[in-house]
């Protein structure tokens, strides 16, 4: 069992990732800027969370966790302060608090600017993709974190099928309890350390597929 802290833990991703922890026996801190709105099970510890606090409070929310998981997203809103360096300040603040584990919510094509313009659906937000490139790049240069980035393609409100298709590919849409599962199941699986992942709906059990990396 972990004591994981979720950033952005109101959101949609989130309340699928919390549910599905939280299923697995993991102890969950989840973080929004409204607290109200995370979803209420038992093992869930909602707490106020704001990224554009400073590097120190975000650490003291999550002392005692010994995983990080970054979902945040400002829609387009605040993508410098919340997408790029909010994501910039959790890695920072998980260095601090001595925590190793950590797994970002990422886009498809994030690190591989030069592909944007080949997706439509990429080139809808290649402002967040931007965010993304300068985070996700962080992740990897600038700390010593054991990470895993996930980098699904277009999120939908789909049911989830349980089954993925992992590496380079089109940009076919991915169900957010698909993602969620992913996101999960990497937690505790340590082939997944250092990787990039990137995710398709495919025809591959998500245990399998992670298993596999």
């Amino acid at each position: 069992m972990s004591k994981v802290f979720i950033a952005g833990g109101s959101g949609r991703v989130a309340t699928a990732l919390i549910k599905d922890l939280v299923a697995g026996g993991n102890e969950v801190v989840a973080g929004a800027r409204h607290p109200e709105k995370i979803v209420q099970l038992s093992g869930v510890n909602p707490v106020t969370l704001d990224l554009h606090s400073d590097v120190d409070k975000l650490a003291s929310l999550m002392a005692g966790c010994n995983a990080i998981y970054f979902v945040a997203g400002s829609r387009g809103q605040d993508l410098l302060q919340t997408d790029a360096m909010g994501a910039v300040k959790t890695m920072q603040a998980a260095e601090r608090a001595g925590i190793k584990r950590y797994i970002m919510l990422s886009s498809m094509y994030a690190l591989q600017p030069e592909k944007w313009a080949d997706y439509p659906a990429l080139a809808e937000i290649t402002d967040y993709n931007i965010a993304k490139f300068f985070a996700d790049n962080y992740l990897i240069k600038d700390t010593d974190l054991d990470y895993t980035i996930i980098q699904p393609g277009p999120l939908t409100e789909k049911t989830g099928t349980g089954k993925v298709s992992f590496g380079d590919g089109d940009d076919r849409t991915n169900p957010i309890p698909d993602v969620a599962q992913v996101l999960a199941d990497v937690l505790n699986t340590d082939n997944t350390i250092g990787k990039v992942i990137m995710m398709h709906s495919g025809t591959t059990p998500i245990a399998d597929a992670v298993k596999n990396v």
